[in-house]
C-alpha cells in the first residue's frame, strides 16, 4: 500500500527540516509500498516553503502545496488529504511530537479492516516522554468533556495530530470536512463515526514541544464555538 504523510506546516522554517529529514530517513527504510510526503504551507510568512523546496532534489518523494494565505490547520489538512495519491493518508504534526515510525502501529489496523486510525496520548500502553504543561493538560481534558457533551463521541483523546485513514474514508471525509482551526479533529470524528466508519484507537509514544502553535486564550474559545457548529454544519447530509 502506498503511503501519503500530509504534514501541515504554518512558519516552521525552524523544525520543519529536520522532521522531513528524520521522517524520510525512516520512511525510506520501512515503507515497502511507496510513500509521499505531503506539507501544506498554510500561508506562512516566514521561508517555511523555501526550506521545503531546498530539500525536494534530494526528497524526490516529497512535494508542496502552498496556500495563498493562513486559514488554519483544518483547512491545510483537508487539502492534503484530498491531493494525496496514497492507499494510506496519514497527518501528522511538523514538530514530529508523534515520531512517524508509528505508522508501524497504523498499517497492520487498516489491513486489518479499519477504516481511521487514531492515535491517542490517553490509551494505557501510550508512552508520554514529555508531558504538557499542568495548564495545557487541563484545558485539553476541560475540552475533551465538553467535546463529548456536545459532539456525543466518547473518545479521551481526539486532538493528538496523528491520524490515519484510507483513501476512500479520507475522500468521504475530508470532501465534508468544513472547520478550518484545530477543532477540526473532532469534526473528522465525529464524520467518520456517522459515516459508520471502523475507527481504531493505537497508543503512542508522544513527546511535547513546548512552542505549540495553540494560543492559549484565543484558540480555545473558538474551538468551543466549532464544536457548538459540528453538528449543524452537517445535519443537511442526506449521507449522515
Amino acid at each position: 500500500m502506498k503511503l501519503s504523510v500530509i504534514i501541515p506546516a504554518f512558519n516552521e522554517q525552524d523544525r520543519l527540516p529536520a522532521t522531513l529529514t528524520e521522517a524520510y530517513a525512516w520512511l525510506i527504510a520501512n515503507i515497502d509500498g511507496g510513500f509521499e510526503i505531503v506539507v501544506v504551507d498554510d500561508g506562512s510568512s516566514d521561508a517555511t516553503s523555501a526550506r521545503v523546496g531546498a530539500l525536494i532534489n534530494d526528497m524526490p518523494e516529497l512535494r508542496l502545496l502552498q496556500q495563498p494565505q493562513n486559514r488554519g490547520k483544518g483547512a491545510a489538512v483537508r487539502r492534503g488529504m484530498l491531493e494525496s495519491h496514497g492507499q494510506v493518508c496519514l497527518f501528522m504534526d511538523a514538530d514530529h511530537a508523534t515520531h512517524v515510525r508509528e505508522v508501524a502501529k497504523v498499517l497492520p489496523k487498516i489491513a486489518a479492516g479499519a477504516d481511521v486510525v487514531v492515535a491517542s496520548r490517553q490509551h494505557p500502553d501510550s508512552d508520554i516522554a514529555q508531558h504538557q504543561s499542568w495548564l495545557r493538560e487541563h484545558m485539553g481534558q476541560g475540552f475533551n468533556l465538553l467535546m463529548r457533551m456536545m459532539v456525543g463521541l466518547h473518545m479521551p483523546d481526539t486532538q493528538c495530530g496523528f491520524k490515519a485513514f484510507t483513501a476512500s474514508a479520507a475522500r468521504a471525509i475530508f470532501s465534508r470536512q468544513k472547520l478550518d482551526g484545530f477543532s477540526f479533529d473532532v469534526e473528522v470524528l465525529f464524520l467518520a463515526n456517522a459515516l459508520g466508519l471502523t475507527t481504531v484507537e493505537i497508543p503512542v509514544r508522544w513527546v511535547n514541544e513546548p512552542n505549540s502553535k495553540v494560543r492559549m486564550l484565543l484558540d480555545p474559545l473558538k474551538m468551543f464555538v466549532d464544536l457548538m457548529r459540528i453538528r449543524r454544519l452537517h445535519r443537511s447530509d442526506p449521507s449522515i
